[in-house]
């Protein structure tokens, strides 16, 4: 099990390949392995070494302390850059891990060559907010929701009417998001729920320097493409790019089209 500390610390790791080193970080709750199923593959066919991180808080990192900020998890991947990909490199996230390379790139863009941000904004907005205000009371109440329904306001959340449209593909995703449900009683992901974006960023990033692809969904409802092209308009030179059919989980959903991109962006 590859593991480095930073700070008070473990973090663990994964990778594969042998060429330049892309990094790759997930989102709230999630594991660096849901890269491994679509993105990972992809990468290392095209020569790429690729290198996944558990945020503090999942997967085998941690502990995670009270308080947790954006700017822990920014100078985590930060150590993880420094010491496992030696330097420089291509990232690769989505959703909260593109907020923490959105700030990596403020506070540390001598380690990005490039960055992909998947279903990502600059600013939040009333509905994120009431989101993210529901989801810690739902946290912190103690309820045990049922797996069938966990599953099912999941799927409608986070994928598209297309995929929800299709019987055999959406059950697919209900028996699977059954099987792994959303630990709300978790200490780990109730500490990422607070390093959230609650202000707007848009001034901020105007000072980026670094190559980014802004990668959004059509049918997005948490991070929807409106606000995906407000974030690269804020950041300079920032590609925009939209895939249709697909909602939050569009690199899982839609990996063919989402790896294209990747790829294309990568090698410029």
């Amino acid at each position: 099990m590859p593991t480095i500390v930073a700070g008070e610390v473990t973090l663990h790791y994964e990778e594969s390949g042998r060429g330049a080193p892309v990094v790759l970080i997930p989102g709230t709750g999630a594991r660096g392995r849901t890269w491994w199923l679509h993105q990972v593959p992809a990468l290392v066919a095209a020569g790429y070494r690729a290198i996944t991180l558990d945020n503090r808080g999942a997967g085998r990192s941690g502990p995670v302390g009270p308080s947790l900020t954006v700017a822990d998890l920014v100078a985590d991947a930060a150590a993880l850059i420094e010491e496992v990909a030696g330097g420089p490199c291509r990232l690769v996230g989505t959703s909260m891990g593109s907020l923490i390379i959105q700030e990596l790139l403020l506070v540390r863009p001598e380690l990005a060559s490039r960055a992909v941000l998947i279903a990502s904004r600059a600013r939040p907005d009333p509905m994120s907010l009431a989101l993210a205000a529901a989801e810690r009371q739902l946290a912190d109440s103690g309820v045990k929701l049922p797996r069938a329904y966990d599953a099912a306001t999941r799927a409608l959340q986070n994928l598209s009417p297309r995929t929800l449209a299709d019987p055999a593909v959406v059950q697919d995703w209900l028996d699977i998001l059954e099987l792994s449900p959303t630990t709300w009683n978790d200490p780990g992901l109730r500490a990422q729920m607070d390093a959230a974006l609650d202000t707007d960023r848009r001034p901020a990033y105007a000072g980026i320097g670094v190559p980014a692809l802004v990668l959004s969904f059509a049918d997005d409802l948490v991070a929807p493409p409106a606000r995906g092209r407000e974030l690269a308009a804020a950041i300079p030179g920032a590609v925009y790019e939209e895939i249709a059919g697909a909602g939050h989980y569009g690199y899982l959903e839609r990996p063919e089209a989402v790896n294209e991109a990747i790829l294309r962006f990568l090698a410029a």
